[in-house]
């Protein structure tokens, strides 16, 4: 009896022994899989990275864009532009449509001068807030994004627009061939300390 039982616990030590090595094995393996699921994961992000910067459009022939302010409202500050824009529907001048751009609780406020030369532009773009924009001097040609027709807006010197911001893609062209294009930006409703611009994809609505 003595040796059975001998033999018994041997043979209970051993699977002991044998279950504690499969189950080293089994967290290896797990180990294993889930250090190639995350490099997998890394790469797959790395890639989508690399994807989304190739086919954004950042600006050509910006000869300079300082920043000259940027503060927060002191007090909470709702913010209101009622835009008409004028067409000649059925040949007739007076037919227009309203855009309203609404904000509230603006956040920061950003001012800067950007000039660029004949033939550059600014890359499609959109902003977090409103912009207001000052034609200092030579002409601005604006693409809206979401126009199918990519039909061009033209700013002279002496003019001023709104861009709603908010997401709206667009691209401000100098297509002049011997001016430069110098304009005064006032960007609303930035997050504090964040960017005023967002580089953003062609949306293929116009042929450059």
């Amino acid at each position: 009896m003595k040796n059975l039982n001998s033999n018994n616990r041997l043979k209970v030590v051993n699977r002991s022994v044998a279950f504690s090595r499969a189950l080293c094995a089994v967290k290896k393996i797990t180990a294993v899989v889930k250090g190639r699921q995350l490099a997998l994961a890394a790469i797959v992000a790395a890639v989508s990275t690399v994807a989304v910067a190739a086919v954004l459009t950042p600006g050509f022939g910006i000869l300079s864009a300082p920043v000259f302010a940027r503060a927060s409202f002191a007090d909470p500050t709702d913010i209101q532009f009622k835009v008409r824009k004028y067409s000649n529907l059925f040949g007739r001048r007076g037919y227009y449509s309203e855009e309203v751009i609404n904000v509230e609780n603006a956040r920061d406020t950003v001012m800067q001068q950007i000039v660029i030369a004949p033939g550059g532009n600014t890359g499609w773009h959109s902003h977090p807030g409103p912009v207001v924009v000052l034609i200092k001097s030579g002409q601005m040609s604006f693409y809206d994004g979401d126009d199918p027709t990519c039909t061009v807006r033209t700013y002279s010197a002496g003019q001023a627009f709104i861009d709603s911001g908010q997401g709206h893609v667009h691209i401000a062209r100098n297509e002049s061939q011997s001016e430069n294009l110098e304009l005064w930006a006032t960007y609303f409703d930035v997050p504090p300390g964040g960017a005023f611009r967002i580089d953003a994809p062609n949306p293929g609505n116009c042929s450059f």
